[in-house]
């Protein structure tokens, strides 16, 4: 299935923002890492999704033993980044995309530590878009650096990421809508404080221990403007 949109730059962005995996038996990200936004909009999503079915030869059976059904696979997502730097020769942003996006097949310094060695967790929004919004784990990355500035510094690419997606438990959370579909990231301005944008998004001050918790916040007196802070839906903090 392949779902097509008009490439090139448009005011409301694709997005990949990338997570610590969570602790325990979580479906719910960690801490956000970095918000990656594209530069450009894909031109075309592709969307897979396979059921599993198994079967077994019999040698009495002539034409074969009747499949068994065990289950649907998760959806897989297969999209396209385009970098381009083509108006700075000079700016090393390009390969320091391409870093961060590699960085999504490494596993992850804290989770190491928590003896629960693993990868990023993603989720890839865009805007209202919702037909393929999902939780998964990025399993292949693929670069191919297509324009260099006069020093050899890569200033165009051109990223393949395959996404695979990892299902939620939430009771009544269907693919495209519940909780990790409704989250959306808050950049902190000065002023800004735990407990008014939890009464602000959910009128509710108390919830903003939910959002220290997603963002793994130890002091929530101390938010620096331009932090990037994921907030979670209503359906996560008891709200629906």
């Amino acid at each position: 299935m392949s779902i097509m949109s008009g490439a090139g730059k448009s005011l409301v962005r694709a997005s990949l923002a990338i997570h610590q995996p969570p602790i325990g038996y979580s479906t719910t990200p960690g801490a956000l890492i970095r918000n990656f936004e594209f530069d450009f909009n894909p031109s075309e999503l592709s969307l897979s999704r396979r059921a599993e079915w198994k079967t077994t030869p019999t040698a009495a059976v002539r034409d074969g033993a009747l499949p068994e059904f065990m289950g649907p696979e998760p959806r897989e997502l297969s999209v396209e980044v385009f970098l381009d730097r083509s108006d700075d020769p000079d700016s090393n942003d390009v390969r320091k995309n391409v870093e961060a996006l590699f960085s999504c097949c490494e596993v992850t310094t804290a989770s190491i530590e928590a003896k629960q060695p693993s990868t990023p967790w993603v989720v890839f929004q865009w805007g209202s878009f919702s037909t393929a919004r999902f939780t998964a784990y990025v399993s292949a990355v693929e670069a191919s650096y297509t324009l260099f500035g006069t020093t050899g510094v890569p200033i165009r690419a051109t990223c393949r990421l395959s996404l695979n997606e990892i299902p939620s438990k939430t009771p009544g959370q269907n693919p495209t809508s519940g909780a990790l579909t409704a989250r959306r990231v808050h950049r902190v301005v000065a002023g800004d404080s735990l407990q008014f944008l939890a009464w602000r998004e959910y009128g509710d001050a108390t919830a903003w221990r939910t959002i220290a918790e997603t963002n793994g916040i130890d002091d929530p007196s101390r938010l620096n403007p331009g932090t990037e802070l994921i907030l979670p839906a209503a359906e996560e903090v008891g709200l629906q």
